[in-house]
């Protein structure tokens, strides 16, 4: 069964803590569905990614080799055909807590400053706590990233 790490940014934007989440889905053997809301929010992480420090093997949804990408970026209406073990998320999208818990990892990343994003993980919580999959607290409000209780 999956679990589901929910990290609440409250210091940096979600572009920081991506590459150090999906450097370690990689490590782990995993393939990866990123899951953003608008293709806008797609583009800008496909350049940061190409871009950052260190490449990310990555693909946009609806190209032509989306099987094999380790990490493939897709919209809520795509379906990851690269056989994802985690899926990430940013800005809402709607979780499914079936395929949640087939896979191995689900990280719900969420902007702290934002209240309808904390209302929104706040539902996913409950939503995937209902269905019976374990869920950890993150934060950064410290100054770095820490497991709430």
């Amino acid at each position: 069964m999956g679990k589901a790490l929910f990290y609440h940014l409250t210091r940096s934007p979600a572009e920081d803590l991506l590459p150090q989440l999906l450097s370690r889905a990689l490590a782990a053997g995993w393939r990866v569905e990123l899951r953003a809301m608008s293709p806008a929010r797609l583009e800008r992480l496909d350049l940061h990614l190409w871009q950052g420090d260190g490449f990310l093997p990555h693909g946009l949804a609806g190209g032509p080799h989306n099987d094999r990408q380790p990490v493939l970026l897709t919209l809520p209406h795509q379906q990851a055909t690269n056989a994802p073990s985690c899926l990430m998320t940013l800005d809402g999208p709607p979780l499914d807590p079936a395929q949640i818990a087939r896979l191995n990892r689900t990280c719900i990343l969420f902007d702290g400053s934002d209240t309808t994003a904390v209302n929104t993980a706040r539902d996913q919580w409950r939503q995937l706590s209902a269905a019976g999959i374990a869920a950890e607290y993150w934060s950064e409000e410290s100054g770095r990233w820490e497991r709430k209780r």
